[in-house]
């Protein structure tokens, strides 16, 4: 079985790609909200993809699947940012339904990628 190239996989190129949206988004706000709410949702946003390669890197399944959960854990924490940046006004409602959306539909792209890493183990 050939092992599928890390920037391949789906569920990481939609992590990047928010991790990057909220960048470019919070790049353009006030110092204030930056250090504030801005550091939070990016490093957020960033952590989601970064745990996705770091369990992509990790060699036993316990691990693999250890950091897929500190994934998702940090998919909320941004939604949670998201949600304070509507709420402080820093992001427009047309923005933030958007950001939503896209950290909508990865939740259950990783929930089903945590669950194949599940059955890799279960066949090893």
């Amino acid at each position: 079985m050939s092992v599928q190239p890390l920037e391949e996989i789906e569920v990481f190129k939609l992590s990047e790609e928010i991790a990057d949206g909220w960048w470019e988004i919070v790049s353009e706000w006030s110092p204030f909200a930056k250090d504030t709410v801005g550091k939070q949702i990016v490093r957020a946003a960033d952590s989601i993809g970064a745990n996705i390669a770091e369990s992509y890197g990790r060699y036993h399944f316990g691990e693999k699947i250890n950091h897929l959960y500190y994934s998702r854990g940090s998919l909320y924490e941004a939604k949670f940012f998201a949600r304070r940046a509507r709420k402080r006004k820093l992001v427009s409602e047309e923005t933030y339904n958007q950001m939503i959306r896209e950290l909508g539909a990865l939740a259950p792209m990783l929930n089903s990628y945590i669950n194949s890493k599940k059955a890799q183990r279960k066949n090893v």
